[in-house]
């Protein structure tokens, strides 16, 4: 017997390890049912000291009275969709204190006209509305209450009285006995299944299913988010993993960095203006090309982790060097400022200089010239603003010094000798002299000479300067005064330190501008153009300062900050309202490149044209061209554009403020047809029903305002209001049939509405998982639950869109990324393909009517990003369960 016994002890004790998980898994779901039932029975007491189980129409749980929930599968009892995972603080078993804490409710009571006050809601939050509770009919999950300082404490256990108590223990037996008799068939109806065993994907952390798969369940700041599953997806497994085979193409860049930086524009040797924003550099090829009417064409390095902040071409008008502001990854960790020398005619980078030597980031660059441009000079945003100059070629370091606690603005090598480097800015124009140490890295010296005014009023600000072919130097300053600085022989009187041989002095003054000068520039022919800030005006200087010709920037365009010449008498003129015109002093000058001022929020495209339309905290309202790259029309909302959305007809389109007032546009016209309020809290959303018959618009007042619309948009009337939501709106979409509308807010509910129906919260959420939406950009929902991160805290995504041919899903994140994923996306960690370049976080996305484009905005960085969508598919609605072969591990992103 002993030796029979041995090859059966390991399934034996398998098979005991087995039954042990099972018999605990169903001791926690008979746990769940009796504080399920418990809790009901609490909630009929609400309505009244004579309500029971036989006054409601409802038959108390018997050994011979099993029912199976309407809406589910004949074979699915409600113990079923209990979750094995849930903790022992989500289960409320007894009187609870706060609103009822029921995800799914039982059915509606027969012939009560009362409901219960609170409404818990997909995203675990109760809500205020008095609509009865979601799920499937009849079964019930408690999940642990959202806490709120505000709510009152209603029905604690302090509250009852000794006379209920024998009543609850009543319903515990109830709940007990009842869950008893609805285990008996629950092991065949699992099909043998490990009730341990999950449907999702390995290693989740985020996302737990249910042991049928009727919902999938997510957590975000520790908060469970119920989404139901479609009832025609059988298995998880048929949805479709890996990137999507769409990717995008940076096609234009809209904007320019005119209002905050300077030494960021000039003209390379094949004729293409370079400038920046955000995170890319931009090669812009004035007239032909494919841009249009509206400009040429661009190309654009992107070989940056953060924002741009300064530009140095080299004297051969190939390379250039950009360096880049410090910055943080998603993860927190420090981003280092560094130089990067590429080539322009290869997008190739050549050299990385400085990585891990600056600080905070690239205040100012110049390579030397009277050398074929052999040394870069580099001025870091540090306290000491360090003066750093750098071997080209090698990548090292050959002198580095303090230069000055106050801010620099310029730098730059004397083309005659590249022992000379100016530097200028707050109060100072320094004149420093390098010696030795050419070859030899960090053994240079660095000396310095600083300017000395003498009769002249020193002023605030040097902004700019530039060298005279004869040698002297000519700087503008805040005051509006062109100065001319000479060389002279230095003597033991002369102010300053170090051991220059030769110092500048101040030969000549000319009063040039109202305001500060923010550009000077050398033209080809010895002449020097002036561009001034609060006059606008730029000026053409011949020898001994005398003014040979001007002309002057509109005033919407703003004052000039940059000036580089282009081909013949063609000049380029960056903005300070970032804008890039193109002109001459005779003819005037016109934009090539226009964009915002500050952060940007609200995007929408037009129905059938390759047009979009943003607005943002600049209180501009811009309308695009995405064929020609150019501003069709902008005007001036006088308040902050936070959201919009056209009408299907493409007729008007309406405009969220951030005081609770939306305007109805022509389009055509700009005329404002509508003017209304709703609350005075910011709108988040605005969006049209697919018919164009109903106007929806989301507020932080934790309403949404239903309009009827007429006359193609230019009319509407109040239609009613959906309230429910306990926290902010923040997306909604419409259904295909315009009736219905799914929306999501701040604390991460998901809710339904009847909007025909007379603006009803519906109350049975697990009715609308087969509904199809006409849009989809809510950032909460099964279809697109894959999109979030491990770990994240629930501001991680600020937009959505789903593709018009329903193939795919662009993502907006906070970490300046821009995502593309596979739609549905319902599996967790689902890979995307990654795309960089915005330098703040991307506050929206959206498709173009014909899913070619895909456009993005930057918030602090301004900048409007066109990519065009490749390897699309043909058109139409993908299938329901498209099989696609995954190309990258299901936690992989392809960083494009």
């Amino acid at each position: 017997m002993d030796g029979a016994a041995g090859p059966g002890e390991g399934p034996v004790h398998e098979t005991l390890q087995t039954l042990s998980q099972r018999l605990r898994v169903q001791e926690e779901e008979m746990e769940l049912v009796k504080a399920a039932l418990a809790e009901a029975l609490r909630l009929l007491r609400l309505h009244g000291p004579t309500t029971t189980l036989q006054g409601s129409g409802i038959s108390a749980p018997t050994r011979n009275s099993i029912t199976v929930p309407p809406g589910l599968p004949p074979t699915c009892s409600p113990s079923l969709v209990s979750r094995g995972t849930q903790t022992e603080e989500e289960l409320e078993i007894g009187p609870s204190s706060g609103s009822p804490g029921l995800s799914n409710g039982p059915p509606a009571l027969q012939g009560g006209s009362e409901e219960p006050s609170g409404t818990q809601s997909e995203g675990g939050c109760s809500s205020s509305s008095g609509a009865g509770s979601p799920g499937p009919p009849g079964i019930l999950r408690p999940v642990q209450p959202l806490q709120r300082s505000d709510t009152p404490r209603r029905n604690s256990s302090s509250s009852s009285s000794p006379s209920e108590r024998p009543r609850q223990k009543l319903s515990r037996k109830a709940a007990s006995s009842a869950n008893l008799l609805l285990r008996s068939g629950s092991t065949e109806s699992r099909g043998n299944k490990d009730p341990l065993s999950s449907p999702g994907g390995p290693g989740s952390r985020r996302s737990n299913y249910n042991l049928e798969g009727i919902s999938v369940k997510m957590f975000l700041r520790g908060r469970p988010i119920t989404m139901y599953i479609p009832s025609g997806i059988r298995s998880l497994e048929e949805l479709p993993s890996g990137p999507p085979p769409e990717t995008l193409s940076l096609d234009w860049v809209y904007g320019y960095r005119g209002r905050d930086s300077r030494s960021n524009l000039f003209v390379l040797r094949s004729g293409e203006v370079v400038y920046f924003i955000a995170c890319v550099v931009v090669l812009y090829r004035p007239g032909g090309g494919p841009g249009g009417p509206g400009g040429g064409g661009q190309r654009h390095y992107r070989g940056h982790t953060d924002c741009v902040r300064c530009l140095a071409v080299h004297p051969d008008g190939v390379r250039v060097a950009s360096g880049q502001t410090a910055g943080v990854d998603k993860d927190g960790k420090p981003l280092q400022p560094v130089v990067h020398i590429w080539d322009s005619e290869t997008l190739l980078k050549l050299q990385e200089i400085g990585l891990g030597a600056f600080e905070r980031g690239v205040g100012a660059l110049a390579f030397s010239a009277a050398d074929q441009g052999a040394f870069l000079c580099v001025v870091d945003d540090s306290n000491e603003h360090m003066l750093s100059v750098w071997d080209c070629s090698r990548g090292v370091k050959l002198a580095e010094i303090k230069s000055t606690n106050d801010s620099v603005l310029a730098v730059g090598f004397s083309p005659r000798d590249s022992s000379c480097i100016v530097t200028s800015g707050k109060s100072h124009v320094h004149f420093w002299n390098w010696s030795g140490g050419t070859g030899v890295p960090g053994n240079g010296l660095l000396a310095r000479k600083q300017g000395v005014f003498g009769k002249y009023k020193k002023p605030k600000f040097i902004p700019c300067f530039v060298f005279l072919p004869d040698g002297d130097i000519l700087t503008g300053d805040s005051e509006g005064n062109i100065l001319t600085w000479g060389r002279s022989v230095s003597d033991s009187k002369t102010p300053g330190r170090g051991g220059a041989k030769e110092t500048y002095t101040i030969v000549a003054q000319a009063h040039a501008h109202e305001g500060s000068i923010f550009a000077l520039c050398l033209r080809r022919d010895g002449t020097v153009l002036s561009g001034g800030g609060r006059d606008r005006r730029l000026v053409q200087w011949g020898p001994g300062l005398v003014a040979l010709q001007e002309a002057e920037i509109p005033e919407h365009f703003g004052a000039v900050r940059a000036i580089a010449e282009g081909l013949g008498s063609e000049l380029l003129v960056g903005t300070t309202k970032n804008a890039l015109l193109r002109g001459d002093l005779a003819q005037g000058f016109s934009p090539v490149i226009q964009g915002h001022t500050d952060e940007l929020w609200g995007l929408c495209t037009h129905p059938s044209q390759n047009r979009f339309l943003t607005c943002g905290h600049d209180r501009q309202l811009c309308l695009w061209d995405g064929e020609g790259h150019a501003l069709a029309w902008s005007m001036d909302l006088k308040e902050t554009g936070l959201c919009a959305d056209f009408h299907p007809s493409g007729a008007v389109v309406v405009v969220g403020l951030n005081t609770g007032r939306w305007l109805v546009l022509d389009t055509e016209t700009r005329e404002i047809v509508s003017d209304v309020t709703d609350g005075n809290e910011q709108l988040s959303v605005v969006r049209y029903s697919p018919d164009g018959l109903y106007l929806a618009i989301g507020s932080h007042d934790n309403m949404i305002y239903i309009y009827s619309v007429s006359s193609c948009g230019t009319k509407s009337s109040r239609f009613g209001r959906c309230m429910g939501h306990s926290s902010f709106i923040t997306h909604l979409d419409w259904s295909k049939d315009g009736n219905f509308i799914m929306s999501n807010s701040g604390d991460y509910e998901i809710l339904y509405w009847d909007v025909a129906g007379g603006c009803k919260l519906l109350r049975n959420r697990y009715e609308s998982r087969d509904r199809e939406w006409a849009t989809y950009t809510c950032v909460l929902g099964f279809h697109v639950y894959g999109v979030w991160p491990d770990g994240s805290d629930g501001t991680d995504i600020n937009s959505l869109c789903r593709s018009h041919n329903e193939r795919v899903v662009a993502v907006a994140d906070d970490f300046c990324k821009v995502h593309l994923f596979q739609y549905p996306c319902a599996r967790a960690k689902a890979p995307s393909r990654m795309y960089s370049g915005h330098g703040s976080h991307v506050t929206s996305v959206r498709f173009t009517h014909d899913d070619s484009y895909l456009v993005s905005l930057g918030g602090k960085d301004a900048s409007i990003f066109q990519w065009r969508v490749l390897g699309a598919g043909s058109s139409g609605p993908a299938p329901a369960t498209p099989s696609r072969t995954p190309s990258l591990s299901p936690a992989s992103s392809l960083d494009v």
